[in-house]
């Protein structure tokens, strides 16, 4: 490789009076150029900019992709310009995972098939996630990534020039002051005015730039509103999905779990009884009212307490919310903390379930109990 030694030289010689420049202005022993305090505010304001940018940048890709191996790779595929492969989302994988154990459980069994309908919608929520993400890094990520490696890059080589040209100046001055002869002294205002003209033109240019940053915040705005119609598109588009799972499943499965969506789902306002962190943990909470009887609670004519069965499947264990006590002898009294075995029969009041504790048996009101599993 060919060296040109003289510009080497020179470049060292530069940097060695830089060095020795700034070491004597932070002694106080050099005159120093101040910038005028309107181009100051702008170089703060800069720099406040970047630093935000930057941290913000980096969180939003940290949400997006919690992946730090996967984050360095898509990287390389930006920096190599190549297309960025498609990855499968985590909801996707699992709703795979659901519909491919359903076919050795049996698409036909209970749990089969349940796995099938799950596993479908898991993959709609990763199909919603996969187009937040998508649209996220087009409408949000990619213009701040614009401005720091593309206009924050312009402004500091713009910078870095005025402050080489103020040191110029500064050089320029000092060389005026020790001037002793005529003619030093007019070579040295030359310099003077000429190094004087170059640092007015750079600080024009500098300014420009920064005033510029007004325009980028705006943009960012708008970036940030797009963001924000993105996730809450996302949101609604989940919570859709969830409502409907949640709905499929609760008519799929109704005879084997009965009200298990109802009692148990109080986020989603549909709770038939009272919250066991809302009433049951207070104190002075009063038991909920006794629900209606009516007479198809259990038909008598066709089946009795006794002679009802537990199924095969669908029991489930239940924490007694309050005491209650039995109004007939086909009801359960019960205690209040105390946990039974319940399921419900074909014909049966959705308000009332059967409940069993050791060799006694009866109807127990849904309201009073906490379905456990």
């Amino acid at each position: 490789m060919d060296f040109n030694v003289k510009k080497l030289a020179s470049d060292a010689g530069v940097f060695f009076t830089r060095a020795v420049q700034y070491t004597e202005e932070k002694f106080g022993q050099a005159e120093k150029t101040e910038l005028d305090a309107h181009l100051e505010n702008l170089i703060a304001r800069a720099d406040c900019t970047k630093n935000w940018t930057d941290k913000i940048f980096r969180q939003t890709e940290v949400l997006l992709q919690p992946n730090p191996s996967a984050r360095i790779e898509e990287f390389f595929y930006e920096k190599l310009d190549r297309k960025i492969p498609s990855r499968t989302t985590n909801a996707e994988l699992l709703g795979q995972y659901m519909q491919d154990a359903a076919k050795d459980f049996g698409p036909g069994t209970p749990y089969g098939s349940t796995l099938i309908t799950v596993g479908e919608y898991q993959k709609r929520l990763g199909g919603a996630e996969r187009e937040f993400l998508q649209t996220s890094a087009i409408n949000f990520l990619t213009p701040l990534r614009n401005f720091l490696e593309g206009d924050w890059k312009t402004i500091s080589k713009e910078r870095r020039l005025l402050e080489n040209r103020r040191l110029d100046l500064d050089v320029c001055k000092a060389r005026l002051k020790k001037a002793k002869s005529a003619e030093a002294k007019a070579a040295a205002e030359h310099e003077l005015r000429v190094a004087q003209t170059e640092f007015d033109r750079q600080a024009e240019v500098t300014r420009l730039l920064l005033e510029g940053i007004s325009s980028t915040h705006v943009n960012h705005l708008r970036c940030l509103h797009e963001f924000v119609e993105a996730q809450a598109a996302y949101y609604t588009q989940c919570h859709k999905h969830m409502q409907d799972l949640q709905k499929e499943l609760s008519s799929a499965n109704g005879d084997t779990f009965p009200n298990a969506f109802a009692v148990n789902a109080s986020t989603s306002g549909v709770s038939t009884g009272p919250s066991p962190l809302s009433t049951a943990s207070l104190p002075g909470a009063s038991s909920p009212s006794r629900p209606p009887n009516p007479s198809n609670a259990l038909e008598p004519s066709t089946l009795k307490i006794e002679e009802v069965k537990p199924p095969a499947t669908g029991t489930r264990k239940a924490k007694v919310l309050y005491d209650y006590d039995a109004a007939d002898t086909s009801e359960l009294s019960l205690l209040a903390d105390e946990l039974i075995t319940v399921y419900t029969v074909p014909g049966m009041d959705p308000d009332w379930l059967i409940g069993e504790r050791g060799n006694q048996k009866g109807k127990v009101p849904v309201t009073y109990l906490e379905l456990l599993s």
